[in-house]
């Protein structure tokens, strides 16, 4: 168990066990014995007793590394009953090799009860190995589980947050309103598209950041109204090529993640009719996402105080679906992330 030191308790459990035994169950027979006999008991005792709760350490942690986390609690604990009868038999026979090699004689037991007791003892002794490690496990795996949901809700949080800064964002809402004030006057057909896809993606920027995820097809139709209007503003500067399978349609994806990653590509390169900027976005056969875009940046850095891009790097950190990789090719910039699937909408939705 990486995070619990347990050399003394190793050492001292067998001890502290031993004397409650002895005197709750023991107490007795320990009186009656004399004393080379009670020594070679204690000797016996504790000799078995340090052997044998290495071992049921060591199946209990093998156990927990076959089956990790809460999820599979109800395995461990079903594999921890399977091998209850082995390790009480093994104390058992242990017990007997000890003696065996103390005094020279095996052990028998005069009388049935008195097999049974010793035998209840070491059943008593494996659910109390069983209960440090496994509930000391639970405990660790409860408290990472709590910590990770409660960051994932200030993921969330302010990934909402910043969403609403982009919902009221001035320059954007003031770009959005000139494009359809000129087009009003030039070509009132195309202003009413272009009205059309506004109200589109200020609806959607309303509803997505109600939930932690959503169906691609949702984010390729928002896309393809967010990116209608910077196409107005841009022109021939700015190329989409959506290349989506539409088997690929259903999987998950955080809210307003294409926005985050076009935004990005826009704010970060050189839009221009003679060198346009392309963006990709496509599925592959390895069930992930790419969001792909030239790379021209600009030469004057460009000052942002949103954050969109690492915000996403770490909410999918958190959801612990498959990680977003960004990387940089002979002229292209390509983000790539993991598509999950329905069953996560129980889980995180």
């Amino acid at each position: 168990m990486k995070s619990l030191d347990d050399t003394r308790l190793r050492l001292l459990g067998p001890i502290g066990l031993y004397v409650f035994v002895s005197v709750f169950f023991r107490l007795e027979l320990y009186i009656n014995l004399p004393l080379n006999r009670f020594l070679v008991s204690v000797t016996i005792a504790l000799t078995s007793g340090i052997i044998c709760w290495q071992l049921a350490r060591w199946v209990v942690l093998r156990i927990q590394q076959r089956y990790p986390g809460l999820t599979n609690t109800r395995q461990r604990l079903l594999w921890l009953l399977a091998s209850l009868p082995l390790l009480v038999g093994f104390a058992w026979l242990l017990r007997h090799l000890v003696r065996f090699l103390i005094e020279g004689t095996f052990q028998y037991y005069s009388t049935p009860v008195e097999l049974s007791r010793n035998i209840g003892i070491q059943i008593f002794y494996h659910f109390i190995y069983f209960a440090l490690y496994e509930g000391w496990y639970i405990l660790q795996e409860w408290q990472r589980e709590t910590v990770e949901t409660s960051t994932l809700e200030k993921v969330s949080l302010q990934s909402q947050l910043i969403s609403l800064q982009h919902q009221v964002n001035p320059h954007f809402l003031f770009n959005s309103l000139n494009s359809l004030s000129s087009l009003i006057g030039d070509s009132p057909v195309q202003a009413d598209v272009f009205l059309g896809e506004l109200t589109a993606v200020f609806r959607y920027l309303l509803q997505a950041s109600e939930h932690q995820l959503v169906p691609l097809h949702d984010e390729i139709a928002f896309i393809r109204s967010y990116f209608h209007l910077l196409q107005t503003r841009y022109q021939t500067g700015l190329i989409l090529d959506l290349s989506v399978d539409t088997s690929e349609g259903q999987g998950l994806i955080p809210p307003l993640t294409l926005q985050v990653l076009v935004e990005n590509a826009v704010r970060y390169n050189v839009i221009l009719p003679g060198k346009p900027l392309h963006v990709r976005i496509y599925t592959t056969a390895d069930q992930r996402l790419y969001v792909a875009n030239t790379l021209q940046p600009k030469s004057l850095r460009v000052e942002t105080a949103g954050g969109g891009l690492s915000n996403l790097v770490t909410r999918y950190e958190l959801l612990n679906e498959g990680k977003l990789v960004i990387e940089e090719q002979p002229g292209w910039f390509i983000v790539s992330l993991p598509l999950m699937s329905e069953g996560r909408v129980a889980e995180v939705g």
